[in-house]
């Protein structure tokens, strides 16, 4: 569903840039940039799954900070995110699990606060509906271990 851009007209606005590919660098003009390379290689970089985990786990942890700041809280949630890459019938295609641990706040307030955070992040919003997505309370993080090629 597309937004109403004169309704809603942008509040912030920037470009991210590649353009040499995967063994380069991506970058914001007169910014961030970065060395980017291939997830299956040993060449130092960032790649695509990672820029995505940390999009949904910096936005998603903004948005609960705002949720705990409105309810008096202190800022305690952390947001983990694994990214798992697959081969797919077309190509290739990404598995992603948002683990959130909010210490100091009882279950079902979390449970509330995480399915509130998860309605109103832009990064969730744009990515849900998928069900590869999967945002999680959890009281541990998952031990994200490589796999083995």
């Amino acid at each position: 569903m597309a937004i109403d851009r004169e309704k809603f007209p942008p509040l912030y606005r920037t470009v991210a840039a590649n353009d040499a590919g995967l063994e380069s660098h991506s970058y914001v003009p007169d910014g961030l940039d970065v060395l980017t390379s291939h997830p299956l290689n040993d060449a130092p970089g960032a790649n695509p799954e990672q820029f995505i985990g940390l999009a949904l786990s910096t936005c998603l942890n903004a948005t609960l900070e705002a949720i705990e700041e409105r309810r008096d809280l202190p800022h305690s949630s952390q947001v983990h995110t694994i990214v798992e890459m697959a081969r797919d019938t077309r190509g290739f295609q990404f598995y992603l699990t948002a683990e959130v641990k909010i210490p100091g706040v009882d279950h079902e307030t979390a449970l509330a606060m995480v399915d509130l955070a998860e309605r109103r992040c832009p990064v969730a919003k744009l990515i849900g509906d998928n069900d590869n997505v999967v945002v999680k309370l959890v009281t541990e993080f998952s031990a994200a271990t490589p796999v083995e090629g």
